[in-house]
C-alpha cells in the first residue's frame, strides 16, 4: 500500500478489543468520556466515544456510508484484499480520499438508535423473522498505525507516539484547515469553532502511563472492553489476550480493514448480523469469527479470556486459564485479578411459594 509517509511501527502499540455481542448501549462509555476530556466550549458536539445503532445509526451522518461509496469496489481475493485503499485511490493532487462532514451531520449523535433493518409487523415481535436485526458498535479513535488524519495534515501537527502508539495532535502546531477531520475516514477527529483547532481522542494516555485503561474503558457496566497491547503478526503471543483474541483465534477483527489505515480497535462481531453486512465492516474472517464465538462455551480458553473482560482496570499485558480460572498479569508481572471461567447461573422460580405471587421476568 502507498502511504505519504514512511510507515514507522510504535515500540508497541496500545489496543482494545470490544464484544459486540454484549453491549446494551447504555452510553455509560460516552458519557465518562465527555465528562472527562469534552465538556468545554466548542466541544459540545464532540463524542471522542459514542455508541451508535447499526445499520440505521451514524455518528456523523453517514461517515461509513459515504467513505465506502468514495472508495468504490471493494474486492477480497480469500483473506487478500486486493481493492484500493483511502491512499491508492485519492484524486490527483490530494493525499487522503476523504470528505467532510457538514455542521448539521453533527446535530443527533443518537440518530437511528435502537432501530432495526426491516419491518416487524404485528405479531411478529415474539418470533422475529432473519431480516430483521440490528445491533451497537461502540466507537472511538482507532489509533491507526496508518492513520489518515496524520497523512492528510499539512502542517504536520499530528503525530503518533513512539512509546504507545497513540496519536494526538500538537495544538501549537495546529492551525485549524480540517484536512484531518476530512482525511479520517472514520470522522474521529474534530474541529473546536472556539480555538480554531482540531481535537481528537488522547487515548487517555496519563492514566495509560500508569497502566490503568482508559475511561470508556472502566467505565464500561456491560464488560464489553479489554484493553491491552497488540503485536505483529509474526510476534503474536497466546499468553496475551488482544494477539490471542486478533492473531491467533482471529475472533476480534478491525473496522472497515479495507481502507488501509490498520486500525488498533478490534470487535468480535455480533452473531446475528448477515455475513454480507459483516463483511464489508470486519472483512471476510467475520462468518468465522461468528461461528468460533457461538461455540465459545465449550472452549474453556475462551470462555476464561471473555470473563476478564471489564474485571480490571488496570492494563491485561498476559493471562492464563487453568482449572477453570482465568488469571490475569500487569507488565511488572503482578497478578491483577482472577476470576471463574464459568459465572454461577441462578434460576429463579416462576412461583414465589412463601408469598404467593407469580415473578415475571421484563427485558
Amino acid at each position: 500500500m502507498e502511504y505519504p509517509y514512511e510507515g514507522s511501527r510504535p515500540r508497541r502499540q496500545f489496543a482494545g478489543l470490544f464484544d459486540i455481542n454484549k453491549c446494551i448501549a447504555c452510553q455509560t462509555c460516552s458519557l465518562a468520556c465527555k465528562t472527562t476530556w469534552t465538556s468545554g466550549r466548542g466541544q459540545e458536539y464532540m463524542f471522542w466515544n459514542n455508541v451508535e445503532s447499526k445499520p440505521r445509526g451514524f455518528y456523523p451522518l453517514g461517515y461509513d456510508v459515504n467513505i465506502l461509496n468514495l472508495l468504490g469496489e471493494q474486492a477480497w481475493s480469500g483473506q487478500r484484499y486486493e481493492g484500493r485503499t483511502i491512499f491508492e485511490a485519492v484524486p490527483e493532487g490530494e493525499r487522503v480520499l476523504g470528505w467532510r462532514p457538514a455542521e448539521e451531520d453533527y446535530a443527533h449523535p443518537n440518530l437511528g438508535e435502537d432501530e432495526i433493518h426491516g419491518s416487524i409487523e404485528r405479531g411478529k415481535a415474539l418470533s422475529l423473522p432473519q431480516e430483521n436485526w440490528m445491533f451497537y458498535l461502540m466507537r472511538t479513535c482507532n489509533h491507526c498505525t496508518y492513520p489518515g488524519c496524520l497523512a492528510s495534515c499539512p502542517r504536520g501537527s499530528i503525530y503518533k507516539r513512539a512509546e504507545d502508539g497513540v496519536v494526538l495532535i500538537d495544538q501549537e502546531r495546529c492551525r485549524g484547515y480540517q484536512e484531518c477531520v476530512r482525511g479520517c475516514p472514520y470522522k474521529k477527529v474534530y474541529f473546536n469553532p472556539c480555538t480554531g483547532t482540531s481535537e481528537k481522542c488522547v487515548g487517555c494516555y496519563p492514566k495509560m502511563e500508569q497502566g490503568e485503561v482508559s475511561q470508556c474503558f472502566a467505565a464500561c457496566i456491560g464488560k464489553v472492553r479489554l484493553q491491552g497491547w497488540v503485536s505483529q503478526p509474526a510476534q503474536a503471543r497466546e499468553d496475551n489476550p488482544v494477539d490471542y483474541l486478533v492473531h491467533v483465534r482471529k475472533m476480534a477483527l478491525p473496522y472497515m480493514p479495507q481502507l488501509g489505515t490498520e486500525p488498533n480497535m478490534f470487535y468480535v462481531p455480533p452473531i446475528h448480523v448477515p455475513d454480507a453486512f459483516l463483511v464489508q465492516l470486519f472483512g471476510p474472517n467475520a462468518p468465522a469469527a461468528v461461528r468460533q464465538y457461538r461455540e465459545a462455551k465449550d472452549d474453556p480458553v475462551l470462555r476464561g479470556l471473555f470473563a476478564l473482560f471489564g474485571s480490571t482496570d488496570k492494563i491485561i499485558s498476559r493471562f492464563q486459564v487453568a482449572n477453570e480460572v482465568a488469571v490475569a498479569w500487569d507488565d511488572q508481572g503482578r497478578e491483577l485479578v482472577r476470576v471463574p471461567a464459568r459465572e454461577p447461573v441462578f434460576t429463579r422460580p416462576a412461583v414465589d411459594r412463601l408469598y404467593q405471587i407469580r415473578r415475571q421476568n421484563t427485558t
